[in-house]
């Protein structure tokens, strides 16, 4: 019996993802067992034309990690759509929009990012012309074409219909091997799934007990501003943290590092929107109720809604968003 084949691909994004990958260690041994890679442009030669000779829903799952900010980047996930049986979003980036999604603050983001590459915007370009990529340009070998740049950055499933979720930046080993495992067992929930705890980082926190239960916080801290307590609540502390916010299933490694949680594993099944919530959370502990005193608070935070949208903003009902495509046929 042949093994269900598998792809991975790489959007808007770090390349964490691709590490966590790496970052199976020993354990991805046991993931080759069970699987045939046949799509891992990061890691070996893999072509697009091999894609396209695959027949439709050849690769049992394929993991795209990376939002989507390009027409190359559109139409590849577009392809992988048609080719595979199940496809993941895997990583902060495709599931509620990462780190790149922060460009969706800004009104007319394009332009401010390719005025700072190829303009005044950054001191070290020399570019007098003021030469800008072009769509297409002719050269004596023919039509050379690059991709455009979309004017907001999207979610996996702003662009193509998504199967599952696997969170995190980058998503956590051990959820990842119980995602493969899902897979080839035939085990998985609902399509829709996010593939992590649905249950608050917050509830399980090592540092639970410390959390006060009535309105505490009078001062906003940075964490290098303080000397952080290793063993008492960050909140308590008066250092922001997205706990109460988002899901479980990193192991703490956050706060095992002494560092609040930023939010990576987005939000819980019954959440639509993860800063509003986490603005919820925080809100409920402030210990005021003047008005030019929690101004005075907030003001303690710099970037607010980078804060509480770090990984989550074009997933957001507050900024830009892309309806998700129809999937109202699928099985």
């Amino acid at each position: 019996m042949s093994k269900p084949k598998v792809g991975f691909y790489w959007c808007a994004s770090c390349g964490g993802c691709e590490e966590a990958v790496v970052d199976l260690a020993e354990t991805v041994l046991k993931v080759v067992e069970l699987v045939d890679i046949v799509f891992w442009p990061c890691a070996m030669d893999f072509k697009r034309e091999d894609v396209e000779a695959m027949a439709d829903g050849e690769m049992a799952a394929c993991f795209v990690n990376g939002a989507i900010r390009t027409s190359e980047q559109r139409e590849m996930v577009e392809l992988l759509r048609r080719k595979s049986g199940l496809l993941v979003a895997f990583g902060s980036c495709s599931h509620t929009g990462g780190i790149p999604g922060l460009a969706n603050l800004y009104s007319n983001s394009q332009e401010s990012i390719f005025e700072t590459v190829y303009g005044d915007g950054n001191f070290s370009t020399v570019n007098p012309e003021g030469t800008r990529p072009q769509p297409h340009i002719e050269v004596p070998e023919g039509t050379l074409e690059l991709p455009t740049v979309d004017e907001a950055v999207k979610t996996l499933d702003q662009a193509v219909p998504v199967d599952y979720y696997l969170p995190g930046c980058a998503p956590p080993v051990n959820l990842i091997v119980e995602a493969v495992l899902a897979i080839v067992e035939g085990k998985l929930p609902p399509k829709g799934t996010v593939l992590a705890p649905d249950i608050s980082l917050c509830n399980e926190c090592p540092r639970i007990d410390s959390k006060p239960d009535e309105p505490f916080i009078t001062e906003f801290k940075r964490p290098h501003e303080v000397l952080i307590d290793p063993e008492k609540c960050f909140l308590a502390q008066g250092i922001l943290c997205m706990g109460p916010a988002t899901r479980s299933g990193c192991d703490h490694a956050c706060i095992k590092g002494n560092m609040p949680c930023t939010g990576c594993l987005g939000p819980l099944s019954h959440v639509k929107d993860q800063g509003a919530a986490a603005l919820s959370a925080v809100a409920s502990l402030v210990a005021s109720n003047d008005a030019e005193e929690v101004s005075a608070m907030m003001d303690k935070i710099p970037d607010p809604a980078g804060t509480l949208y770090r990984y989550a903003a074009p997933a957001s009902v507050l900024f830009k968003h892309t309806p998700k495509p129809d999937r109202s046929g699928d099985a």
